[in-house]
């Protein structure tokens, strides 16, 4: 079982990367189907992902397991924040097997709600490969515009590809939470 219990969202728990997960993210990591939406072209040793996990709280990267009921079905995290601007850079992987069951869309909103609420961020920004339809898809439903396009910047299958960049202001996130939390108080 992944480390300890950080935040919950809806649907998925964010845990604690603990050693326990060096096989999940391995197998992870390697799949073809994941490789081909993160443009990852090396492979990852379990060598290589055991020094990623030990590494974890000696950098200023934010990561975690997404789980449901306890059991590992991707990882999201944070890229060291720009304490002047505000923004950070968010980044997820669900594991193909778990693929469709709205775990990294609620993932990427609970990660938002600890961005903007405790760490008291402006801005979330996520890039995705114009080839990854599925985190594309993610991304607008927690509420993220496409801000721009990096064209040909990312190298899927051997062609060059269009980054998308996406954003979500804190201000945005406030305002479609008080809309959900006011929907809830409807009686229908």
């Amino acid at each position: 079982m992944p480390g300890a219990l950080f935040l919950e969202g809806d649907a998925v728990e964010l845990r604690t990367v603990d050693e326990s997960d060096i096989d999940f993210f391995h197998e992870m990591v390697n799949d073809p189907r994941v490789r081909r939406g993160i443009a990852a072209v090396d492979p990852v040793t379990r060598t290589n992902e055991r020094e990623w996990v030990e590494s974890r709280g000696t950098d200023d990267n934010i990561n975690f397991v997404i789980c449901d009921d306890g059991d590992p079905v991707g990882t999201i995290g944070l890229k060291p924040p720009n304490v002047v601007n505000g923004a950070v850079e968010v980044g997820y992987i669900v594991a193909p097997d778990h693929w469709g069951n709205g775990y990294a869309t609620d993932a990427l909103r609970t990660i938002c709600g600890y961005a903007f609420g405790e760490r008291r961020l402006n801005k979330v920004y996520a890039n995705a490969y114009e080839t990854n339809p599925g985190s594309v898809r993610v991304l607008e439903k927690a509420g993220f515009q496409q801000e721009g396009v990096h064209r040909e910047q990312g190298f899927v299958d051997g062609e060059h590809v269009d980054v998308l960049r996406y954003g979500l202001l804190s201000e945005e996130w406030r305002r479609t939470e008080d809309e959900e939390e006011r929907a809830g108080d409807r009686w229908f």
